[in-house]
């Protein structure tokens, strides 16, 4: 027993306070479950320190305390429909009734957050820390845009409502695409990068990652004007809440059972994660009698999804080298099928995730594939192990050009110190060239890899002396393909000034923050020549991306790089399109749903940003137009419902000019 309190206590600590999970959920639950049956056969060793008395992480620092009126309970977790049919024995035995009326919702796989409103406006957002105190994350929590800080309709005068900040499939993605973009490591997973997000100490750095949430339980109210959890739910609505609306009532546990099967398979097409469901006894009365544990309550169980896991060898661990010379440390394993895909390599993050997990080259690991985690090391099955190999160390030099490898105190990421490093050149040609930098028709990496092979260019600044007969004599170039490179190249000179400033690779500075720069400052050399106070004052622009753009100016490279631009006939100023006055979407949220026939759903959402309007991915009261394409989804008939503009494809095109 002592020993799982340890294990158990380890993994706590990886998964709440360091964001690091090193076993799947299911294998937590297996060493829990080990434990409670110990703890239920000799109740007399049971301490009150065990895994099996709290709820939750500890509270993190920086932020203060605040104890739940109701404590925050965690639910019991069953990957089995024989422990549905015990749960729901259990349920009918206590009730002493033959059936039950449940309600099935989707588990959002989010961090657990309680709102509490008085007088429906948003007095306070929690955490759930350790069950009974969580952090005081209100600011936090207010910079997630469909969350109402005013409740709609009639709202109890005091109202407790507890739900999951998440980020969806599609806000992930484009977080890691942005990572990879600035040469750094991707995030592991939307669970853990909500968790850091709602612990950062500055709201506007908050504000830069969007967050979504749902809301599903009823913490309290005062009066309580709902009986039952599906009364409670399809209230929501009225009250300007956003909540999924998968759930379903259901008629005893056999329908329960059906319905959690049907969404095991239907999960991959939502655009947040699940994994798995929540089965809550409808009444609220007969929740009352049904009462709860110390951690858990009798009246509601998890059915968690069985992860896509595989078994296989790590035959090595590479270093791979991004654009800011961040060196990631990649499994190279002995190819297994996983969810339809051939999996030969995985992303092992950092050396905090090679160490956590202790991985040496030979191993047996097992590798999981699920949702935007694509794919993960998540185990070491050390019992496995054959002999006594080295622990992997990250390499001091690094492994393209030999140069110097750091790690800056208190950081994560190896750094290859060289900047002239022939991976990072690479990396950072490929984000200048690309479609939302400096738009350089074709210029791929196949051919800045011949490029620099040849010498012709050792940075971004080269590109624009090149001459067509350079490129005519390389592999599949042709005369007229040199030519149009040498045309693209031209065209490219003439871009706004956001482009440019993106196209720099400042950490830190996206695309939209690019373009708040260049509209702040109007030219590159106001901008490199700004200080922190003058940084700050950019709208949503925190310290730490203040920070950055300081620090890249002040270096002496990116001096050198910004003056052979300059040399070389690229726009350094603000151009009219780009500046406030043309900005006549200002105020303004689109959201799109359906196939677009002229444009990409990206290429709309980029002339709705570049127009100083938002496009979101979710419909609300606030959003002011909804664009329709082919075969709309439920986010045409939620518009209509709620009143919002509807436009199609010529209207929306006809608006932005």
């Amino acid at each position: 027993m002592e020993k799982l309190r340890r294990e158990i206590a380890k993994h706590d600590e990886l998964y709440y306070q360091k964001s690091l999970p090193v076993i799947s959920d299911q294998q937590y639950d297996f060493l829990m479950k080990e434990l409670k049956g110990l703890e239920s056969a000799f109740p007399a060793l049971v301490t009150p320190d065990s895994p099996t008395q709290k709820v939750g992480g500890k509270p993190g620092q920086g932020f203060a305390p605040f104890r739940h009126p109701v404590p925050m309970l965690s639910l019991d977790n069953t990957y089995s429909e024989d422990d549905l049919r015990e749960f729901d024995a259990r349920v009918r035995k206590t009730l002493r009734r033959e059936t039950v009326d449940y309600v099935v919702e989707l588990k959002i796989d989010g961090l657990a957050i309680a709102l509490h409103y008085r007088g429906g406006v948003l007095e306070r957002g929690v955490t759930r820390g350790d069950g009974e105190v969580g952090d005081d994350v209100t600011a936090n929590l207010k910079t997630i845009r469909s969350l109402p800080l005013k409740l709609k309709g009639r709202a109890p005068a005091r109202l407790e409502l507890r739900g999951e900040a998440y980020f969806s499939r599609k806000v992930f993605r484009e977080l890691n695409a942005a990572r990879e973009a600035e040469g750094l490591p991707g995030f592991a997973n939307a669970r853990n990068l909500a968790s850091g997000t709602l612990k950062m100490l500055d709201p506007a750095e908050v504000a830069r990652r969007p967050l979504s949430v749902f809301l599903y339980n009823l913490g309290g109210a005062r009066p309580n004007p709902w009986k039952s959890q599906g009364e409670f739910l399809r209230a929501l609505d009225g009250l300007g809440v956003p909540h999924d609306r998968h759930f379903r009532a259901c008629r005893g546990v056999e329908e329960v059972i059906r319905f959690c099967k049907s969404f095991e398979e239907r999960r991959e097409g939502l655009d947040w994660e699940i994994d798995g469901m929540v089965v809550k006894v409808d009444s609220f009365e007969d929740q009352a009698v049904l009462g709860a544990t110390s951690k858990s309550p009798r009246w509601a169980i998890a059915y968690k999804f069985k992860a896509g896991q595989a078994e296989t060898t790590l035959l090595d661990i590479e270093a791979s080298v991004g654009r800011t010379g961040v060196l990631t440390p990649v499994a190279k394993l002995e190819p297994v099928k996983l969810g339809g895909t051939v999996i030969s390599n995985a992303s092992l993050y950092n050396a905090d995730q090679v160490q956590a997990l202790d991985a040496r080259v030979g191993d047996r690991v097992l590798v999981e594939k699920g949702g935007e985690v694509i794919p993960k090391v998540v185990a070491v099955l050390k019992e496995k192990r054959v002999g006594d190999p080295r622990p992997w160390r990250f390499p001091e030099k690094c492994p393209v050009c030999g140069g110097k490898v750091e790690r800056e105190e208190g950081m994560a990421a190896h750094r290859c110190a060289n900047p002239y490093c022939p991976a990072q050149v690479a990396g950072r040609l490929e984000h200048f060239s690309a479609r939302d930098a400096m738009d350089i028709e074709g210029l791929g990496p196949a051919l800045i890899e011949q490029l620099l092979k040849a010498g012709l260019v050792k940075g971004p600044a080269g590109l624009y002396g090149l001459k067509a007969a350079d490129l005519a004599a390389l592999e599949h170039m042709g005369e007229k393909s040199a030519d149009n490179l040498v045309k693209a190249l031209q065209a490219s000179k003439g871009r706004g000034l956001g482009r440019l400033v993106f196209a720099l690779g400042i950490p830190q500075v996206g695309e939209r923050a690019a373009e708040s720069l260049a509209r702040a400052f109007g030219s590159l050399d106001a901008l490199a020549a700004a200080g922190e106070a003058e940084l700050l004052k950019v709208p949503d622009f925190g310290p730490v991306a203040a920070a950055s753009v300081l620090d890249f100016f002040g270096r002496a490279e990116s001096r050198v790089l910004v003056a052979d631009l300059k040399k070389a006939g690229l726009n350094m100023k603000l151009l009219e399109e780009e500046s406030a006055s043309s900005l006549e979407l200002e105020g303004r949220t689109f959201v799109f749903t359906g196939e677009l026939s002229g444009l990409t759903r990206e290429e709309a959402e980029a002339l709705v940003r570049k127009k100083g309007g938002k496009a979101t991915g979710s419909v609300s009261a606030k959003t002011s137009y909804v664009v329709a394409g082919g075969a709309p989804g439920s986010k045409l008939e939620k518009a209509r419902k709620l009143g919002v503009a509807v436009l199609d494809e010529k209207a929306f095109l006809k608006l932005v000019g």
